[in-house]
């Protein structure tokens, strides 16, 4: 059975204690059971995304076993998160379109608890609470995406480019342009949108934008292990800031804030303790990434 897991997941660099001993266990079990009744991965996201927003309703009221409820949702619905991505790899049904429904799960989860905290402390808060989650918000997006992106990264070094979902605004342009409104229009505008989330990762990593086109141009896609392993070593110790950026260390905090009837404190840990890592993650990563494209260029 272990064996089994680990063979749906990435890879064991970019996994999470608590991931790996709970929801990837308990998302391959759902995988098993959903594969045998011939459900897709994306249906599976999209069930967890109408838990997760359920879950975040529970959080708009104050009583507490209401708000435990919800806590139990949102621990389901990441169980089918996992799950969709353990499905998608078992079967081979992974789509760009997965994806994106994937990595917008989350958001539209966090949009929910986000709103409730808002309607719930307005009492005491009056509007400015709507101010404060639009700050947090607009951080939270930045997190969860630069930590996807350095976790892909790791995964196009560690694993070579099939392996990884590592994408390239300049390929993701071109196939955007191929596409019509007219004749491509849902796909068009998933493209548009997955082309500009793209863009939001890449303006923060111009040192490691310049390290893949020296890359590229040296060595025609074919990047040889001691780059790759030199790579490996420096990225390695970021993974635990990505994956802390991503959802269990969120939770723990937001689920404290519930159990001490403060939930404004999560937004605080959001923009004080969240965005220190993310600073310290873009800040370690360009760094070496700046050391490795000098290298390459001398």
């Amino acid at each position: 059975m272990k064996r089994e897991i680990e063979s749906t997941l990435k890879s064991m660099d970019t996994e999470e204690f608590i991931d790996l001993h709970f929801y990837r266990p308990v998302g391959y079990r759902w995988a098993l059971f959903f594969n045998r009744l011939g459900v897709s991965p994306n249906t599976v996201t999209l069930i967890s995304i109408v838990i997760g927003v359920a879950a975040g309703i529970c959080f708009y009221f104050s009583t507490l076993k209401v708000n435990v409820f919800g806590m139990l949702l949102l621990v389901w619905a990441n169980s089918y998160d996992s799950a969709d991505g353990q499905l998608a790899r078992m079967t081979g049904r992974r789509t760009p379109i997965g994806r994106i429904l994937d990595g917008a799960s989350g958001e539209l989860w966090f949009i929910a608890i986000y709103a409730a905290i808002c309607f719930r402390l307005m009492p005491l808060w009056g509007n400015w609470i709507w101010l404060l989650a639009a700050v947090t918000g607009f951080c939270h997006s930045k997190q969860a995406a630069m930590a996807d992106y350095y976790r892909n990264i790791h995964l196009h070094f560690l694993k070579g480019e099939s392996e990884s979902e590592l994408s390239d605004t300049d390929i993701l342009r071109k196939n955007y342009r191929k596409l019509t409104w007219q004749r491509d229009g849902i796909l068009k505008g998933v493209e548009y949108f997955y082309l500009s989330y793209t863009a939001g990762q890449e303006a923060w990593a111009p040192n490691f934008r310049r390290m893949m086109g020296l890359l590229r141009a040296k060595y025609r896609g074919d990047i040889p292990g001691h780059f790759r392993a030199a790579f490996r070593a420096k990225s390695l110790p970021l993974m635990k800031f990505a994956n802390m950026l991503s959802f269990n260390t969120r939770v723990i905090a937001l689920f404290l804030a519930l159990f001490i009837g403060s939930p404004w404190l999560y937004f605080v840990f959001e923009l004080t303790v969240l965005n220190g890592m993310l600073a310290y993650m873009v800040f370690t990563h360009e760094r070496f990434c700046k050391a490795f494209a000098k290298q390459l260029a001398s």
